[in-house]
């Protein structure tokens, strides 16, 4: 992971920050397919509890079908005035498109708060996994004396492990900084495999910290970071129902309230960048299917949007996509999808670079191919983690966009998601 000036990594994920526990374990939401213990039985619930009331802020899904655990999250934060004190998620079941979605989704908040000794609107409830398909509340009732019972401030590898799907590995990021004199942490967990487009996607993320930032900043920080982290990602076209960032702010740090933008919100908002970039390069490297991890900035921009735009458009591209499966140079596909990205400036000026730890290789410059050595590129290109640098122009401005490539097999996953 990048270094940081000011800002050192640590462990512990959604546990990191002061004040916050979590748990994970199996309850059956989704029944194993055989008698073998180790059968589908992975974790599939998770429990994140603070000591302390958070100030809390959200983003979601911009898919007009919004899964029923959102619009309860919506309603129970609107109620407390953007005031929460734990967080209820389980995977295998998105709990989306049903008649009694949202009845469950509250049961699920009122499960949580009798085992708290808490109010329902104090928790915030997500799901995640199949749509469609109604959510039995039996197995997540009898589970929640464990899950309770499992709380701890090292139970955070529980809790990323209960949230994801398809995902091969689990998804942490915690960052410990200096604030008004006072230590600081700020760590989170996120799951997204597939279902990913930009503007939120299939991805879960749940982020915590010790800091004491007002519901406002907490608010504007969250909204900032997300264009430019997970709204920069995309893995297959696709726009989720249940995308969630929830961000819970306890104040346990002791630091001086941050309630507008100073020179402590700059400091926090940096590290609330750097966990969520982290996460959203994860989310891009564990696609479904994928092979390799592609990072495309684009600099020389007039504005930032124009910049997002075109990286966006290049990472979005099957053509460009299946290209880099191939480790096939095939510069004309990403000049293709620049061409085709609604924003203003001028082909002419536009350069490319393809780049790997195996080296650089440019392949466009003003807008027309150069000469380059096809061996070379092969080399640049057969690396798990593409970079495709873009100059559009002489503005002030660039952004980064991340994704992955199209395999094979992302058919045969999503052929079977359901069985």
């Amino acid at each position: 992971m990048k270094e940081f000036k000011g800002y050192q990594y640590i462990d512990g994920g959604v546990c990191a920050a002061k004040g916050f526990k979590a748990s994970g374990v199996y309850c059956g939401i989704k029944e194993p397919e055989s008698d073998s213990p180790l059968s589908n039985s992975k974790n599939d619930i998770a429990l994140i509890v603070s000591d302390e009331i958070c100030n809390a802020a959200c983003v979601y899904t911009q898919n007009k079908v919004k899964g029923a655990p959102i619009l309860v999250t919506k309603r129970n934060l609107e109620a407390t005035g953007g005031k929460a004190k734990a967080v209820i998620v389980n995977s295998k079941n998105a709990n989306t498109c049903n008649a009694d979605g949202e009845q469950k989704a509250e049961r699920m908040c009122e499960l949580t708060a009798q085992a708290l000794s808490i109010k329902p609107e104090q928790v915030i409830v997500a799901s995640t996994g199949v749509i469609g398909q109604i959510l039995p509340i039996e197995p997540i009732e009898k589970a929640m004396p464990r899950l309770v019972l499992g709380l701890c401030v090292c139970g955070n590898e529980d809790a990323a492990t209960a949230i994801m799907t398809t995902d091969t590995v689990k998804k942490e990021v915690a960052v410990e900084f200096e604030l008004d004199g006072k230590t600081c942490h700020l760590g989170g967990m996120a799951k997204g495999s597939g279902m990913i487009h930009p503007n939120m996607a299939t991805t879960l993320n749940f982020i915590t910290t010790d800091c004491a930032v007002s519901k406002d900043m907490l608010q504007k920080a969250l909204s900032d970071v997300v264009k430019i982290t997970y709204n920069c990602l995309s893995v297959d076209g696709d726009q989720s129902t249940n995308d969630m960032v929830a961000l819970m702010a306890n104040g346990m740090a002791g630091n001086a309230l941050i309630d507008d933008e100073n020179k402590d919100y700059e400091v926090f908002r940096q590290a609330l960048y750097i966990v969520m970039m982290n996460m959203t390069r994860m989310l891009a490297k564990d696609g479904e299917g994928a092979s390799k991890l592609l990072e495309c900035t684009v600099s020389g921009a007039d504005d930032l949007d124009t910049a997002i735009t075109v990286a966006k458009s290049v990472i979005c591209s099957p053509l460009f996509k299946c290209a880099m499966f191939g480790a096939d140079a095939n510069w004309g596909r990403i000049l293709c999808a620049v061409g085709y990205a609604d924003a203003e400036f001028d082909i002419n000026k536009v350069s490319v670079t393809l780049s790997s730890k195996a080296g650089e290789i440019h392949v466009c410059e003003n807008g027309s191919g150069i000469e380059f050595s096809e061996d070379k590129a092969k080399q640049v290109l057969l690396e798990d983690e593409i970079t495709i640098s873009i100059s559009i122009g002489d503005g002030n401005y660039q952004a980064t966009a991340w994704g992955c490539d199209l395999t094979y097999d992302y058919v045969k996953i999503n052929g079977d998601y359901r069985s």
